[in-house]
């Protein structure tokens, strides 16, 4: 996909991978659309994007797990950048506990935030790239996706779920000329579930490594589709 000029929403886009996603975006000539639930958090990040040469850079709050607010999410992206090409599903939340810890309410959100968000924003979004003759959509999940542990019940659940319908999803539009991609990363240097990125953590991933993995897959010939991607800490703390 050639990048100058196509426009991109990324979802959880105020910090994080999906700050990262849409820096590396904007460089390469991309408009970005970011969202998240905080205006404030909002206002800064794009603040922060618009120094950067390339494409333009605006948000919108968006709590994915509201469908009508994923619908204005759209919305506005088309009437404010003018389309929509890109997708980058990475609003996500981690709720880490035992099930008997875990309420009913904790459960239902990370579900609601993690799968049923992801497939708001492609049933959103998906109309729209036909229009323009195809797209793609790149959903962050992570190796939780494939690695069960204790106290992560309900995330591994949500990313389970977000593989097998990316899976599923890809085969449905690929004929469309939209092209669906997951990323897995494991261990990455955010604020993510509560923590805290620091030095001591320097062995983790960053933000950085995948909005590199993010275009090379937007960079990919037509023909050629690297469907999932797992991406981790090349040399973690020995156990």
């Amino acid at each position: 996909m050639n990048l100058k000029n196509k426009i991109a929403i990324v979802t959880g886009g105020t910090k994080g991978i999906g700050l990262g996603i849409a820096e590396a975006l904007l460089r390469e000539g991309v408009s970005v659309c970011i969202s998240a639930r905080h205006q404030d958090e909002i206002d800064q990040a794009v603040d922060q994007l618009s120094q950067l040469s390339g494409g333009r850079a605006i948000g919108f709050v968006c709590d994915v797990r509201d469908y009508d607010q994923v619908k204005a999410l759209v919305n506005h992206t088309l009437k404010e950048l003018g389309g929509l090409d890109i997708l980058i599903n990475n609003a996500g939340i981690g709720i880490f506990e035992t099930v008997e810890e875990t309420s009913p309410e904790d459960f239902r959100a990370v579900l609601e935030t993690n799968v049923f968000g992801v497939f708001y924003c492609c049933h959103e979004a998906i109309p729209q790239m036909k229009q323009r003759g195809g797209g793609y959509i790149i959903n962050i999940s992570s190796l939780a996706g494939a690695n069960p542990h204790p106290r992560m019940a309900a995330y591994n659940a949500s990313k389970f779920g977000l593989n097998g319908f990316s899976e599923a999803l890809m085969q449905e539009v690929r004929h469309d000329n939209i092209k669906v991609s997951y990323i897995m990363p494991g261990s990455v240097n955010t604020e993510f579930g509560g923590d805290s990125p620091g030095d001591e953590k320097s062995w983790q991933l960053t933000p950085a490594d995948i909005a590199r993995v993010v275009i090379d897959l937007l960079h990919h010939d037509d023909r050629s589709l690297a469907s999932r991607v797992e991406i981790r800490p090349s040399k973690p703390p020995k156990k």
